[in-house]
């Protein structure tokens, strides 16, 4: 066999094993979309807009404390694995496993204690009206800590089901099941109850989870005492913790500064429209979970031809389905948004910004995980950096004037600038080019 037919057919291999893989996690993201989209109107159907705009509030302040509780250490385990796999070192590879874990687990029930003396000090001054909400939601903080390393240690063990089938499917699921039986029993139900509801339900998520990779790990990884590299693994999940915290700033902070600025209903009719804008980036998320090993795996390797080959078929998979979805979120809007009652019209023109947002996520492509995977993560603190500063800043200047659709601008304006500032790095950096322009024209000229 020669060497270009060798490298034909490990190209193949790969797109195939990427298709196959893609194949799987579309059927767990689209479904986890949707129990999570229905999760988010059966609560706001049963609570109110006052009770789920409180819930929201505290949800977001979870997934917010959970990435210094994670001190970065998901991404820093999902390069680090791949890598360790590929150089056969198992020794290290069992010990990021079991020393992230327990490095995560201590660092999230500090955050925990720090937030809860914060909010107590909060409601002495003041009857805060979040205070027994958020205390309840504290146990949230570790176990969104944990799942999210737990996840993107099955992403680096090559089990896409596992990484993602628990949290995305089995927990909204539980959490409905969890939330009917506690409304048919006491006849109502308040947020309070429902964050310990959505905390139990996430503690049993955790648990399987931890068990069947103990199994995995059993199976796919060679005997060997574990070998740890606290220093080396916290340089690199510091600076990844710096960049997911001000990704989830991007993420969060609208939501977060909707319930402070104007109250839980407000919260809860925004939180409708950005939770429906997702649907734009469902198909773009789902290939990032798919690809971001192969992606740390051929740049390891050093084959930029095969990386660029991936990143544009990649690019194509999402762009054409994304905009078929934007397309009918933007045609109707407003009978979506009535699904959740009606009055949550009202985030009918935010959606519409929300969704012109998310569909230029979508032009841009994988470009979050390619400068994280390739190791160029520093390089992209300043984009970080930056855009969370923006977002905050702008969401402080607009709520009070536009409202929400004030947050949906900031948030959007934001995620734009971020999206191209990031592309423009890749291509300086990475040497390949994942946007969407990019991948049609290589394509038409392939054909040609």
């Amino acid at each position: 066999m020669t060497q270009s037919s060798f490298s034909q057919t490990q190209k193949n291999t790969t797109l195939e094993a990427l298709a196959k893989d893609a194949g799987v996690a579309l059927i767990i993201q689209i479904g986890g979309l949707f129990l999570t989209y229905l999760l988010q109107v059966v609560l706001a159907r049963w609570m109110g807009r006052g009770e789920y705009g409180i819930y929201e509030y505290v949800i977001a302040w979870s997934l917010f404390l959970a990435i210094p509780a994670g001190l970065g250490l998901p991404r820093a385990v999902l390069r680090s694995i791949s890598q360790y796999r590929v150089v056969q070192d198992w020794g290290h590879l069992r010990g990021i496993i079991r020393g992230s874990w327990l490095l995560t687990l201590l660092s999230s029930l500090l955050v925990s204690l720090i937030a809860a003396g914060i909010v107590l000090l909060l409601n002495r001054d003041r009857n805060f009206l979040y205070a027994v909400p958020l205390l309840t939601g504290l146990g949230l903080i570790s176990l969104q800590a944990l799942q999210q390393l737990q996840l993107e240690t099955s992403r680096a063990m090559d089990d896409i089901t596992l990484a993602y089938l628990p949290y995305q499917i089995m927990w909204p699921v539980l959490v409905i099941c969890g939330g009917f039986v506690f409304l048919e029993t006491h006849h109502s139900l308040k947020s309070s109850s429902m964050i310990g509801v959505a905390t139990l339900m996430l503690l049993v998520i955790v648990l399987f989870q931890l068990f069947f990779i103990g199994q995995k790990v059993k199976e796919k990884v060679e005997s060997a005492a574990p070998r740890y590299a606290y220093r080396q693994w916290l340089s690199l999940s510091l600076i990844l913790l710096v960049q997911r915290a001000f990704f989830i700033i991007l993420d969060q902070t609208d939501i977060i500064m909707v319930g402070s600025f104007i109250g839980p209903e407000a919260t809860g009719v925004y939180n409708a429209a950005v939770k429906t804008a997702l649907w734009v980036t469902c198909i773009l998320e789902m290939l990032n979970m798919v690809v971001a090993p192969t992606l740390a795996t051929l740049y390891a390797q050093k084959n930029m031809e095969d990386l660029q080959k991936v990143v544009s078929k990649v690019s194509l998979w999402i762009f054409w389905p994304s905009v078929v979805i934007a397309l009918i979120l933007l045609s109707f809007t407003q009978p979506i948004l009535r699904i959740f009652g009606p009055g949550f019209i009202g985030a009918a023109w935010s959606l519409k910004v929300l969704v012109l947002g998310r569909l230029v996520d979508c032009f841009c492509g994988s470009v979050a995980p390619l400068m994280v995977m390739t190791g160029n993560q520093n390089k992209s603190l300043p984009v970080f950096a930056s855009c969370a500063l923006l977002n905050i800043v702008g969401n402080a200047i607009a709520i009070p004037m536009f409202g929400i659709v004030g947050a949906a601008i900031s948030t959007t304006c934001t995620l734009v600038l971020w999206n191209v500032w990031l592309s423009l790095l890749v291509v300086k950096h990475v040497r390949v080019n994942p946007s969407i322009f990019y991948s049609l024209f290589s394509a038409k000229s392939a054909d040609g």
